[in-house]
């Protein structure tokens, strides 16, 4: 049987070889950064250099809230951010959902792009008023990248619109940071294990720690509970790892898309800026589902959308805000690039696909 093959890193990617020796080496260090005596000093002074080396690997020049993730992060932001009301994008992660579930919805055109303003009728250019529930200050949660689509948001620009209405921009950059620059926003929030950190950390970035209200305990005061600080070496060592890679999962997604259109397949999103290392591809007539176990069958990991909810059969709240029919939504999956994916993995996966196309298109 040949090797398999895994093409779902925007659900998590493989820990770098120098974040684990890193942690491992952290382990033996294995003292509460609180605790007052030289064991704990030490171990609080190793915690502080960590946070300079995930601002300096991110070029982030705020504050840094360690975490346990992306989700926990999003919550600290939308639960006590000094700012209200909210608005959350119809494309977010359901993290953000949960977090959030009374916010107000921001649309988001066929491409995925949030709208912030009223669009002009068809035909004519330009943009007219501000939409009637914008007119408020408030805290906006937009995803920089969908975990989904791959789609990227026009963060700068729509974060001067944001402050225009005297608002606040909680970007979630779990899909981004350490891959793409990071956006102007007031707060985002990342998880390690998206970019070759360990699980089960992350951070809050904010601007100011004035913006979210402290509750005591540890992280300056903003989250409570002992530090993971062996992740968070982790953490800081694979983004100090660069991104050097993004012109190759670029090529990469160049190559399959290129095959899958000539076989039948549609793009999602074609048209609008997408990260390199997400794609998400319709084959029309076969069921997600049904294409998820054949290819898992031969040995090829991917997924329908988010891995917290690609075990439900609901159709795709992103795709749905899209625009895109039931039906149509529920035969697309998702493609996912790392650092480790190859030529000949993306071949395969082009082979496969392909024939379960003509085979679809024969039945």
């Amino acid at each position: 049987m040949p090797e398999r093959i895994y093409l779902d890193h925007a659900a998590t990617t493989p820990l770098l070889p120098a974040a684990r020796e890193a942690m491992a080496e952290a382990l033996a260090r294995w003292h509460n950064p609180s605790s007052p005596h030289a064991e704990g000093r030490a171990a609080k002074a190793a915690l502080e250099d960590a946070r300079e080396r995930v601002a300096g690997a991110l070029g982030w020049t705020g504050k840094v809230i360690f975490t346990s993730g992306a989700s926990e992060a999003l919550q600290i932001g939308l639960h006590r951010a000094k700012r209200g009301p909210q608005y959350v994008s119809a494309v977010e992660h359901d993290a953000v959902f949960r977090a959030a579930p009374d916010a107000a919805p921001l649309p988001v055109d066929e491409g995925g792009i949030v709208l912030l303003r009223k669009q002009e009728p068809s035909g004519s250019a330009g943009e007219t008023g501000l939409l009637p529930s914008q007119e408020r200050k408030g805290l906006y949660a937009i995803q920089h990248a969908n975990n989904e689509t791959g789609v990227v948001q026009p963060l700068d620009r729509l974060a001067a619109v944001i402050r225009e209405l005297g608002g606040l921009l909680l970007a979630d950059c779990a899909q981004t940071a350490g891959k793409l620059p990071l956006p102007d926003a007031d707060m985002i929030a990342l998880s390690a294990h998206k970019f070759g950190g360990p699980p089960g950390v992350g951070a809050l970035l904010l601007r100011d720690l004035s913006l979210v209200e402290a509750i005591g305990g540890q992280e300056q005061g903003y989250r409570p509970g002992t530090e993971n600080l062996p992740g968070i070496i982790g953490m800081a060592v694979a983004l100090e790892a660069g991104r050097n890679w993004m012109e190759k999962a670029a090529a990469l997604r160049t190559r399959l898309e290129t095959v899958l259109e000539a076989a039948g397949g549609e793009v999602v999103a074609k048209a609008s800026e997408r990260i390199p290392t997400i794609g998400a591809y319709r084959m029309p007539g076969a069921a997600s589902n049904a294409q998820l176990i054949q290819f898992d069958m031969a040995g090829i990991a991917v997924s329908a959308g988010s891995a917290c909810s690609s075990g439900s059969l609901k159709t795709s709240h992103v795709l749905a805000a899209m625009g895109w029919p039931d039906e149509a939504a529920r035969e697309v999956v998702r493609v996912s690039f790392g650092r480790s994916t190859t030529a000949d993995e993306v071949d395969r996966f082009v082979e496969l696909w392909t024939r379960m196309a003509q085979r679809r298109r024969a039945a």
